[in-house]
């Protein structure tokens, strides 16, 4: 019998296979317990109208990240931070004083969780990278000059 799962099964398959089961297992166990339904003309076309769907909100969500990046990329962040004699920076500057100044300065809101940075404790230009996608990466400068 032909079924669609509607959940991962351990040893059966992931979520939304189309897989042929013995009678008594798809009756007994996969409808029953509602991981699964049988697969008939409607649910089948049912089935490729959800992919279809689930990919046109992917391609998307890839072409929004796009844009994001190419307005990123455009973009440098100015910062001020304190400085002792030698031009280091006291203490550092965090993602968060960079999703900060992302925000005050160009009003694009970004999560600092998505930044892989290490703080910045030294003056000048740093290239801060972003995952804005698992696709999409985008690289912006971040200028940090000497507080008066």
């Amino acid at each position: 019998m032909k079924v669609i799962l509607l959940k991962d099964v351990k040893g059966t398959g992931k979520k939304g296979d189309i897989k042929e089961v013995p009678d008594g297992y798809a009756h007994n166990f996969l409808i029953k317990k509602g991981v699964a339904q049988e697969a008939n003309a409607a649910s089948i076309s049912t089935l490729k109208a959800k992919e279809k769907k689930a990919d046109k909100l992917a391609a998307e969500e890839v072409a929004k990240a796009e844009r994001l990046k190419a307005t990123l990329e455009a973009v440098t962040v100015e910062l001020k931070a304190k400085v002792g004699a030698d031009g280091r920076v006291f203490g550092s500057v965090s993602s968060k004083q960079v999703v900060q100044g992302l925000e005050k300065q160009a009003g694009i809101k970004i999560d600092k969780r998505k930044m892989t940075m290490d703080p910045i404790r030294s003056l000048g230009v740093t290239k801060v990278p972003v995952k804005l996608h698992h696709d999409v990466e985008a690289i912006f400068n971040v200028h940090v000059s000497e507080e008066k």
